[in-house]
């Protein structure tokens, strides 16, 4: 993919979020000339970091993870290749940029502790999905068995944590986890040569979004955290110069977080690479090219939502939850849900692998719908959440039921998609502006952050598995008509020769 052509999609991705935040801040919402111009700021610097991030994942993040899936696909033997996988899981995760602003925003775990859990759940996830791959196991018969055993845990859970267990299984799959996860999924499909190939392309992601939230639940158990309210300071920008000097100011701390954070990766490239000789040196040069394509494409794109996107997303949830029109969180949250996940980096992933993965046969468009649809609901329902202090349980519940229920009457292949899509749609735009978001609403309403604002990117990570799969079953409805139609014509084609020939010229 040429840069140009990726400025342009994602100017198509984030300037509808922006021009609904620019009509609220002269409308129903009194934003500060500061925060509005951070938020400007932060709009250019997501344009450009996603579209630095879209090309550079794209020639190297996917053919690295490629080649990993398929080397581990052809080993026979389970146990180096198991440990490989917990070690890559871990690494990968905790490194994480989304799990990093998720474990700042719960202030009553200690950060590296919530961090290196979730990083056990994801490697020993990561696991089971090998497992799964060599042994041809249903992806829904693994989703029915951990998500049984996700709401059994959860009644035995401290109310207070269940939204951050749930939330963390959204985040951990972010823009540096899921272009790896899903080509190493690619890699370990494309090993079996089979005709289910297609299938076992999707699900890892799936399998390592539960991880998290059992590993999570385990620790609110078993560690007995006490709640705790979180505090958050807006700092005050006078001018442009001003908010210039904020994202000078962070952009070397983010520069330093996203280092950290892509160190594994590249350390597992040059591990690969010494070990297996896959790549020739051109292979090298252009993957070396796209790993710091990727890592300017995430300082600038984190940097930008931080600092700029974090302030107004707060700022708007609590002037329309403390104004007089608070019913309007509801239909304003739809609307910036609807929009804000094609502004997610990884989603672009999601969509051009099934387009591949497919030849073509499931739409990236109708990926896209079947996605802004869902994180739409999910955000209506999240902001109803914060105005009534409805539980999440029955939300939950009832939503992983339904999604399970109907992955029994659509083809594997969307099941696998639309587990793969909950992640990929709950990643730094739902960390760094929803969560804010419905954070500053909660607070203006006097209601509890922890139970009732933290939730929201469980909710944005489950509708997408609903909606995905009607698409499932409404395209299969669509190929059964097609082959009735089908059947219908070659039936009159051969009625129409029996007319004029007689039954011997059919059966030549």
């Amino acid at each position: 993919m040429h840069i140009f052509s990726s400025i342009k999609e994602s100017l198509s991705s984030v300037l509808p979020i922006a021009l609904i935040v620019l009509i609220l801040s002269v409308t129903c919402v009194t934003l500060k000339a500061g925060v509005l111009v951070l938020f400007l700021f932060g709009t250019i610097l997501l344009i450009l970091g996603m579209s630095f991030f879209t090309v550079g994942s794209t020639i190297s993040m996917e053919p690295l993870g490629d080649g990993v899936g398929k080397t581990l696909g052809k080993r026979k033997s389970f146990i180096i290749p198991l440990a490989i996988c917990f070690v890559l899981g871990f690494l990968i995760t905790v490194s994480e940029p989304d799990l990093q602003v998720l474990a700042e925003q719960v202030p009553t775990i200690p950060n590296a502790l919530l961090i290196n859990c979730v990083g056990v759940g994801v490697g020993l996830f990561l696991c089971i999905t090998l497992i799964r791959n060599k042994k041809e196991i249903p992806l829904r018969t693994l989703l029915v068995i951990f998500y049984a055993a996700v709401i059994l845990l959860a009644f035995f859970a401290p109310s207070e944590f269940i939204p951050t267990a749930f939330d963390s299984g959204g985040v951990t799959t972010g823009p540096i986890t899921v272009p790896f996860i899903m080509a190493l999924g690619a890699g370990l499909a494309a090993s079996k040569k089979g005709k289910n190939a297609g299938e076992h392309s999707f699900g890892l992601v799936a399998l390592c979004s539960v991880g998290p939230i059992l590993s999570v639940l385990l620790l609110s158990i078993f560690y007995k955290p006490e709640a705790a309210t979180s505090t958050y300071e807006i700092i005050d920008v006078a001018t442009t110069r001003d908010a210039f000097r904020q994202f000078a100011l962070a952009l070397p701390h983010y520069a330093k977080e996203i280092a950290v954070a892509f160190a594994p990766i590249v350390f597992i490239f040059i591990l690969f690479q010494l070990i297996t000789r896959r790549y020739h040196l051109h292979n090298v040069l252009r993957m070396t090219f796209g790993f710091v394509y990727t890592y300017i494409g995430l300082v600038l794109f984190l940097t930008g939502a931080n600092v700029g996107f974090m302030p107004a997303g707060r700022l708007i949830g609590a002037e329309i939850a403390g104004s007089s029109f608070k019913a309007l969180l509801v239909p304003i949250g739809m609307l910036m849900g609807y929009f804000v996940v094609a502004a997610e980096p990884a989603v672009h992933s999601l969509k051009r692998q099934v387009n591949e993965v497919t030849n073509g046969a499931i739409s990236q468009k109708a990926v896209a719908f079947a996605l802004s649809i869902g994180v739409s609901v999910s955000v209506g329902i999240a902001m109803l959440r914060v105005l009534t202090g409805i539980p999440i349980m029955p939300f939950l519940i009832a939503g992983y039921a339904i999604s399970l229920a109907i992955s029994y009457f659509v083809p594997s292949i969307y099941t696998g998609i639309a587990f793969d899509s909950g992640g990929v749609a709950s990643g730094p735009m739902t960390s760094t502006f929803m969560l804010p978001f419905a954070m500053g609403a909660c607070e203006a309403v006097g209601g509890n952050v922890m139970t009732d604002a933290f939730g929201i990117v469980a909710l944005i990570a489950m509708a997408p598995l609903i909606t995905i799969q009607v698409l499932g079953l409404v395209e299969r409805r669509q190929h059964a008509r097609r082959v009735k139609k089908f059947h219908n014509e070659i039936s009159t084609i051969a009625d129409d020769i029996v007319f004029f020939y007689g039954e011997g010229a059919v059966n030549e």
